[in-house]
């Protein structure tokens, strides 16, 4: 006998492709974490009302859900693949995208200067969690065209932004970031890529590998920033500059025209994410990819930093928004996988009856919304770091984002890996069958802690530049602000949940002081603890972030119905009882003598 196995719930596509997008604590997250009434008072956003936000939320809530979800599984059984010279991409994304753009939803935090809507960066926040929970293949695309989109504002010459910018605001070009070759990894010290002067612009010679979405024909136009070596210019990363190489050259007129001598030579064949094309870059085959300086030269890495630390935000998001998408499907599986007996359930139950379904259900959902409540505080800082009311304002806002970028895409992103696996454990069996849906969740989550800087490197940034850079001094301010809020806590049912915050915020306490009084007697103090730092930080930060919304939902104050307050208060004491004593243990290994993780030599790993 063949055939297909009848499994005991036969999944639908309906329950795979489903996704209802969480708009409810979205807006709250807005209004009461990200403090959205504030935002508005900024002079970009004068006349802007909340609720003219929330209806924008609701318009891209329904655009993910109907026109972007349905495509998830679809892409991922497609893939990409290169054909007669060019990508070719999920058929179902060219609809998808073409919407996208027509719709205005790639502008929405973009610049009226520029054709954007001009709405708050936070609402373009929200909006893209959307898209990311809907098919986080094709979210790439737009992502990396926003990512691009800041760069080049923040550095491109005037020439540059009146050409390219209002085309790239919009989603009619796409845009790619080109960083990394075979041979230098995240070393970028160690690119070979060369751009050779032609008057007053470059001819760019060089491959670039990992490039995502380096192809398609969803766009008119495809704009790479391209990070390469002005002949003559120094040797490692002082002399790297960035370019601007179309894919296809502009007429006099300003429409694509000449292709460029650019290709895509390879799409790399990926265990998740296989909706969107990783594609081998190559540049330069003939008489050079024409490209344009972007900022000064042997500059281009303080240029690309400012797209790739606008990326990081995005790819935690992205750890947030697979995590969403797990949950959903592992809760409607528990709810119709009906197996085993439960006392107070007659006959056989569906397993969300069972408390360690029920543990492994609420292990997720606390995650989940403590990365949403994380985040959405973080990205926050972002509108007052443009235009907060006065230079001390906006740099306090730019310390504060710059401090916690790192926590938002290392710990969501490991969060994610965790949260994803549970959604497969909660299936059983049939979580490890791809029918089902929850594998793809799972392989699409495993890459997030790898692109746009590893957990290592996010780690180490947030050890090293963000925390042993100052003494401590912006996170310790951080630290102290949350103590004198949990400290005003006087709601009885939130006494409990404030005490464990405290300790937690000790315990990070403690990791700056082990870490100021380490780092300069032991030259690997900071490598062997940052990660385990990092993961305090972030499980510690994560809680009080839901504590805190916890308190305002369940507050006299709140505009929440009460179902909402108690289940928010509900998640945030799960969340202090099961993952908060995770941060005792982080602390623990981060205080371990270093010696111990490098006491067995090198070769001793070699096969």
């Amino acid at each position: 006998m063949t055939g297909r196995t009848a499994y005991p719930v036969q999944r639908q596509d309906d329950d795979v492709t489903t996704y209802n997008p969480p708009i409810d604590d979205i807006n709250f997250c807005i209004r009461h974490l990200a403090g959205i009434d504030d935002i508005l008072k900024l002079e970009p956003y004068e006349g802007i009302d909340v609720a003219d936000l929330e209806q924008v939320i609701e318009e891209s809530a329904k655009f993910a859900r109907d026109v972007i979800a349905p495509t998830n599984v679809p892409g991922d059984q497609q893939g990409c693949a290169v054909e007669g010279g060019t990508v070719r991409v999920p058929a179902e994304f060219a609809d998808v995208h073409s919407q996208f753009v027509e719709n205005g939803w790639q502008a929405v935090g973009g610049s009226p200067e520029y054709d954007g809507m001009g709405l708050p960066a936070i609402t373009a926040f929200a909006t893209n969690e959307m898209v990311q929970t809907a098919n986080i293949s094709y979210s790439l695309l737009p992502m990396l065209t926003s990512d691009a989109a800041e760069a080049l504002k923040a550095h491109a010459s005037d020439e540059l932004l009146e050409t390219y910018l209002s085309k790239i605001v919009t989603g009619q070009w796409a845009a790619t970031m080109n960083l990394t070759e075979a041979q230098a990894g995240s070393d970028l010290a160690a690119i070979t890529t060369r751009a050779v002067r032609d008057g007053d612009r470059f001819r760019v010679f060089g491959t670039k590998i990992f490039i995502t979405w380096g192809d398609h024909e969803l766009s008119e136009n495809i704009i790479h920033l391209v990070l390469a070596r002005i002949e003559g210019a120094p040797e490692g990363v002082r002399g790297i500059s960035m370019f601007l190489v179309p894919k296809f050259l502009l007429t006099a007129d300003g429409e694509p025209g000449e292709r460029n001598d650019l290709r895509a030579s390879s799409v790399e064949h990926k265990l998740g994410i296989h909706g969107s094309p990783t594609c081998v870059m190559q540049f330069g085959d003939g008489d050079g990819a024409i490209g344009y300086l972007v900022g000064e030269e042997n500059r281009g890495l303080a240029a690309m930093f400012t797209m790739m630390n606008h990326a990081r935000m995005g790819v935690g998001l992205q750890g947030l928004a697979v995590s969403e998408r797990a949950i959903q499907l592992a809760g409607s599986y528990a709810h119709d996988r009906v197996q085993g007996r439960v006392p107070g359930v007659e006959g056989h139950a569906p397993i969300i009856h069972h408390a360690d379904v029920r543990r492994m259900l609420m292990l997720m959902r606390s995650q989940v919304e403590a990365m949403r409540a994380l985040s959405y505080s973080v990205a926050a800082q972002t509108d007052v770091g443009h235009h907060g009311a006065d230079e001390e304002t906006r740099a306090a806002a730019e310390r504060r984002l710059s401090l916690l970028t790192p926590i938002v895409k290392g710990w969501c992103t490991e969060t994610s890996e965790q949260v994803t696996s549970l959604g497969i454990q909660i299936h059983g069996g049939m979580g490890f069958v791809e029918e089902t849906g929850a594998a793809q969740y799972y392989r699409d989550a495993r890459i997030l802690t790898i692109y746009e800087g590893t957990s290592g490197i996010q780690a180490g940034d947030f050890t090293g530049r963000k925390v042993l850079a100052d003494e401590g001094r912006e996170l310790r301010a951080l630290l102290g602000e949350l103590r004198g809020y949990f400290a005003g806590v006087t709601d009885e049912s939130m006494q409990g949940i404030a005490a464990d915050v405290l300790a937690g915020l000790d315990r990070i306490d403690s990791g700056v002081e082990w870490l100021l009084g380490n780092a300069l007697s032991d030259p690997t103090a900071p490598g062997t603890a940052s990660f385990n730092f990092m993961m305090l930080a972030g499980t510690v930060l994560g809680g009080a972030c839901l504590a805190k919304a916890a308190a305002i939902a369940t507050s006299a104050a709140s505009s929440q119905d009460e179902a909402f307050g108690r289940e928010k208060l509900a998640t945030a004491a799960f969340y202090c009882a099961h993952v908060l004593p995770r941060a005792h243990g982080f602390l623990s290994a981060m205080t371990a003598d270093p010696a111990i993780t490098m006491a067995i030599p090198a070769e001793s790993f070699q096969a």
